[in-house]
């Protein structure tokens, strides 16, 4: 099983294709596009087209040296029976909020089967790849990523998509607490929030949770990958 050093924060990280996964979270219209959910409920897209670009970049990459590649969908059943009103997430959820506060919204925002919840194409998944259905931020979280994982004998996750300061770095905190190696790719991911949420991601990742990469960096350790199996 070959190996090769991936650069990282705060020190280089060992990866090999058999024991590594991406892990894609929620690149779906209602945090990626204009008239989705984040953008209904007031955050700034603005660095979406470019977090996009980077997701692409870390797809192919990850394709190319055959890694697993896992992509999480987040949303609500269309009857929320999955979201009951006893959730603390039915409280909390600013989705499920704004959509309280505005009747005529309600079955659109991150509901299974609408434009909002649908992948979008510049990171659909390929064929044979996992998609798991969530309705609660982290990717673990009532999901069989887990099983998926060590089923597989994975050991380290790569993690990218939308948000870093929700889905990315809950997942990430998971998945430290379940004693998997996470690696954050740091501009293939976007803050729900300013500028400085994302800053703060980044920090609590580096110092507490796992490793920081670059979608650069991925792919450099990616081609390493792929040259050693051929």
């Amino acid at each position: 099983m070959a190996s090769v050093e991936l650069s990282a924060r705060p020190e280089p990280l060992r990866i090999s294709s058999d024991t590594t996964a991406v892990v894609v979270n929620d690149m779906q219209n209602a945090f990626c596009s204009a008239g989705g959910y984040l953008d209904k409920v007031g955050f700034d897209l603005s660095p979406a087209r470019a977090t996009i670009a980077a997701v692409s970049r870390v797809l192919a990459a990850a394709r190319a040296a055959e890694l697993l590649v896992i992509h999480s969908q987040n949303g609500f059943a269309g009857d929320y029976h999955d979201i009951p009103e006893g959730s603390p997430w039915w409280h909390k959820s600013p989705a499920l909020r704004h959509m309280r506060a505005h009747p005529e919204l309600s079955g659109q925002i991150l509901t299974e089967g609408t434009w909002d919840f649908a992948i979008i194409d510049e990171a659909a998944p390929a064929p044979g790849e996992i998609v798991i259905r969530k309705s609660r931020p982290s990717c673990f979280a009532g999901t069989p990523l887990e099983t998926h994982l060590r089923s597989r004998r994975i050991t380290t996750l790569v993690v990218i998509g939308i948000a870093i300061n929700v889905g990315v770095e809950w997942t990430l905190r998971e998945a430290m607490s379940r004693e998997f190696f996470g690696v954050l790719v740091e501009d293939a991911t976007m803050a729900a929030g300013p500028a400085e949420i994302h800053r703060a991601s980044v920090y609590n990742v580096e110092r507490f949770v796992g490793w920081v990469t670059t979608t650069a960096q991925f792919e450099i350790a990616s081609r390493a990958l792929a040259s050693a199996a051929s």
